[in-house]
């Protein structure tokens, strides 16, 4: 059967160092996975277990790129994050084997349309308009787990035109990188190429036209960003 038209090709994120890239299949991310966001956020953080939303594959932007203002919003958010890049399958993993599927790790962005996630959340209805359009996932080159080696307190900020708004340690994470990929393989069969965006500390805050963000987690190559006018 001959297909009606070709569809764009799948995304991919480089590998530092390498020739290689890493192909997209998936991307994931955690909700409210730090205390002092969840707080900022009007929630109280609890452990009772990890939540996600998704985004498509298209929604992956490399590093120094400069985009358009999102479409449809008037208050859209930057939010800093660690990304876990999966490089082996995983179903039902237990904690303590989570850890040797992880591939490597990233610097991310996830861009949010706070208003129209709001609006969501308040009459009960799905994120996806909030969470999911273009250019909404931004990530760096990744760097291989062995070489950036246990995630632990290393710093994760991020400033906006030079001013610093996100400032934490990843060890402030609710849930750690191997609980989330345990917990997330009960409901997925986890598989090579899906990216865990595993949540943003406090700091959040809207973007404008001509703003650069630079996002950096110590050990990992740094993701940046150009705001442009919107189209």
């Amino acid at each position: 059967m001959t297909l009606l038209f070709d569809l764009p090709t799948r995304p991919s994120v480089p590998i530092l160092g390498e020739a290689t890239a890493f192909p997209v299949n998936r991307i994931f991310c955690v909700g409210r996975n730090y205390a002092a966001h969840a707080a900022e956020m009007g929630f109280a953080a609890t452990k009772d277990a990890p939540f996600y939303f998704t985004k498509t594959p298209s929604a992956i932007c490399h590093s120094g790129a400069t985009i358009p203002y999102p479409p449809g919003t008037a208050n859209c958010h930057y939010e800093m994050e660690l990304v876990v890049a999966i490089g082996a399958p995983a179903f039902r993993i237990a904690v303590a084997d989570a850890l040797p599927v992880v591939l490597g790790y990233a610097c991310g962005l996830d861009m949010t349309r706070r208003d129209l996630q709001n609006a969501a959340r308040d009459q009960g209805r799905p994120w996806d308009l909030g969470k999911d359009f273009e250019h909404a996932a931004v990530i760096a080159p990744i760097t291989r787990a062995e070489a950036f080696g246990a995630v632990a307190a290393q710093r994760i900020t991020l400033t906006q035109n030079d001013a610093v708004k996100q400032d934490a340690v990843l060890s402030d994470m609710i849930f750690n990188v191997a609980e989330l990929i345990a917990d997330l393989s009960k409901f997925y069969h986890l598989q090579p190429g899906d990216l865990l965006y595993t949540g943003t500390p406090a700091g959040v805050g809207p973007i404008a036209a001509g703003d650069t963000l630079v996002g950096t987690i110590e050990g990992l190559s740094p993701v940046e960003l150009t705001i442009g006018p919107a189209e």
